[in-house]
């Protein structure tokens, strides 16, 4: 049962370019939509190789010899094309998005709407929890965690707070945490906040950034030329990451040249400017709101 909408799902699969026999890589299966809509795509000879990292994930396989189901984090993707005998492949895909399933799987502790237990973790046999952070990690960089991943003005208020309530009593549910900031989420701004501050958890937690950094930079060898890559962010760190890269090559989006003045970059931007949900969609499926898609390919 597929329990995730793709967003801007047939715009992914133009921007693939699929060829009938060719080889493909679903970084994000999921719900399994994407993957369903390229495997339409795919005759007999195509292959796709689908990777997800949460063990739900694997109740949506397909039923298909063409599919091959990976659960490992996509930040090994070398690792098992060679593992499966693909050098390179016609095109990848990245949905960066956390999983309907997941927001609306209670337990799990990504949201913030209902209270329970601070986990966030994609992969559950991992240690760190937003629970471990919150009651471990120094102020100071707490601080730094809600700036920098959260984007949250005066971080250094939230982390101080924390500090404080943890004093007394382990903070482990959704609930005692927001009841403990309290005044620091007024009303007008308290879901943004929360949401910003359960952003900059679950990117810990699952070092989101750590991962796509990984990914990113694998992606050239792994295409061959011609090779399509689709990715889709849903915030702005994580899509200026994929910007730079596919503008310069590199993460910090420094272009570099050689000797005689050409650019030392294997990729080339298929559309100018970013991809966005039309109104018809946004109507349907607000979660589509935020999502910003961008199509490279190997030169």
């Amino acid at each position: 049962m597929i329990y995730h909408k793709p967003v801007l799902l047939e715009e992914c699969i133009r921007g693939l370019n699929i060829k009938p026999k060719g080889i493909y890589v679903d970084l994000t299966f999921g719900g399994g939509g994407h993957s369903l809509r390229i495997l339409e795509e795919l005759d007999e000879d195509g292959r796709l190789l689908a990777f997800d990292q949460d063990i739900d994930a694997q109740r949506n396989i397909l039923p298909d010899k063409r599919l091959i189901f990976i659960h490992s984090n996509f930040r090994f993707l070398r690792n098992f094309l060679r593992y499966y005998n693909y050098e390179k492949v016609d095109g990848v895909l990245a949905d960066l998005g956390i999983s309907s399933h997941q927001i609306d799987t209670n337990e799990r502790g990504f949201m913030h709407r209902e209270d329970a237990a601070l986990d966030m973790r994609m992969n559950t046999v991992n240690e760190l929890t937003a629970a471990k952070i919150l009651n471990e990690y120094s102020v100071e960089k707490l601080a730094e965690l809600f700036r920098n991943y959260g984007e949250i003005q005066g971080a250094g208020r939230f982390a101080r707070k924390i500090g404080e309530m943890r004093k007394t009593k382990a903070i482990t549910t959704s609930g005692e945490l927001i009841e403990g900031l309290g005044s620091l989420l007024p009303e007008r701004q308290r879901s943004k906040l929360l949401s910003k501050l359960f952003q900059a958890l679950r990117m810990e937690v699952n070092d989101e950034l750590g991962a796509l950094k990984e990914m990113l930079v694998q992606i050239p060898d792994s295409l061959k030329p011609g090779g399509r890559f689709v990715v889709m962010s849903y915030h702005s760190i994580e899509d200026r990451l994929v910007k730079n890269f596919i503008k310069a090559g590199n993460l910090e989006g420094n272009i570099e040249k050689d000797f005689f003045g050409n650019v030392l970059n294997t990729m080339s931007a298929i559309s100018k400017n970013v991809i966005v949900s039309g109104e018809k969609e946004l109507a349907e499926n607000p979660r589509a709101r935020s999502a910003k898609l961008r199509i490279a390919e190997k030169k």
